[in-house]
């Protein structure tokens, strides 16, 4: 499954701004898998951090081979020696198990949450011990697939705004300009702007001031 945007969304922002238009004639629909169940995004993106994408493959991998089903149940049968086992660090198995047990024990809510608006799911997740602001962004836009999330803190999205729009630097007065641009459709920018950070477009720089070496 990918996350999904279409027409809509592209012929509104295109419309709003004419050179996130022309990156997204130029690079075309981009498919980013998403994960729509809650337990297992949240585990995903916990073993995710710090690490490299291709470690975390690895590591997910041996987990849903060893456990099947990533869920409550097989992450609190698991423990935190059996996670680790896995390739995952006490901490970040600390932060699974609890919360498995939150989950299990009913205080957080897998279904109620889904009708949180956007602030209210960043709140909620970041309670959970391992889970921040960025984090609670990505899960809300690859899990939950909500359509206007920007996040000041991505890196690879400041990078974007500024090899497309020629900046220097990203300050949150400007992040909150291209914001309300792109509301209600932050999602799908921040696909393109991605994709321009990741090099889609080879012959675009960045234009952030290079560092002078000691």
């Amino acid at each position: 499954m990918f996350f999904k945007y279409g027409e809509e969304e592209i012929n509104y922002l295109k419309q709003k701004d004419k050179k996130l238009g022309e990156i997204i004639d130029k690079v075309g629909h981009i498919e980013r898998a998403a994960d729509t169940d809650l337990f297992s995004s949240v585990i995903h993106h916990i073993v995710g951090q710090q690490i490299s994408t291709k470690a975390q493959a690895t590591i997910w991998k041996r987990m849903t081979d060893g456990m099947g089903t990533v869920n409550a149940d097989t992450v609190l049968l698991e423990g935190p020696d059996g996670l680790q086992s896995f390739g995952i660090s006490y901490r970040k198995a600390g932060y699974m198990s609890d919360f498995a047990a939150k989950v299990k024990n009913g205080a957080f809510d897998l279904e109620k949450i889904q009708d949180r608006t956007d602030e209210e799911v960043i709140r909620e997740l970041v309670s959970l011990k391992g889970i921040g602001v960025w984090t609670a962004e990505m899960i809300l836009l690859f899990c939950m697939q909500r359509p206007n999330v920007f996040s000041f803190d991505d890196l690879a999205i400041q990078r974007g705004l500024r090899m497309v729009y020629h900046h220097r630097s990203i300050d949150r007065r400007l992040f909150e300009k291209y914001r309300r641009r792109f509301s209600p459709y932050c999602s799908t920018a921040s696909l393109y702007l991605w994709a321009v950070a990741g090099g889609a477009i080879p012959e675009m720089k960045d234009y952030a001031p290079k560092k002078e070496k000691k």
